[in-house]
């Protein structure tokens, strides 16, 4: 099994939200975000609970526990790769709707530009 590609989705204008959200973090929390998207890299889709969790159609949430929940929507994609698509602070029991529904118009905004 070899390692995951981490593609780290941008918008068009160039700028990327989960790198962004990442460096928004203390430097506790970005080492604990960045110890889960190691285990993501070298695993891929072989990674599950509880760091990893299925929400709908082809996205997935990578969970970081701790008194801060973390999360990072992604999807896999064909050739080992995983484009992370958005990321936030998780403050209620179930993944907020409004989340997925941005994760998933930034995975068909990826889509539609690399013309799929």
């Amino acid at each position: 099994m070899g390692e995951w590609g981490l593609i780290y989705y941008e918008t068009a204008g160039g700028s990327s939200p989960v790198r962004q959200y990442i460096d928004n973090l203390s430097v506790q929390e970005a080492a604990r975000l960045s110890v889960e998207l190691d285990l993501l890299e070298e695993f891929g889709v072989a990674l599950g609970m509880p760091h990893v969790r299925p929400l709908r159609g082809k996205l997935y949430e990578l969970r970081v526990r701790g008194r801060i929940q973390h999360r990072v929507l992604y999807v896999a994609t064909t050739g080992q790769h995983l484009v992370l698509l958005h990321a936030f602070t998780k403050k209620t029991q179930a993944t907020p709707r409004k989340e997925i529904d941005l994760a998933e118009r930034r995975w068909n905004d990826y889509q539609a530009r690399l013309g799929n």
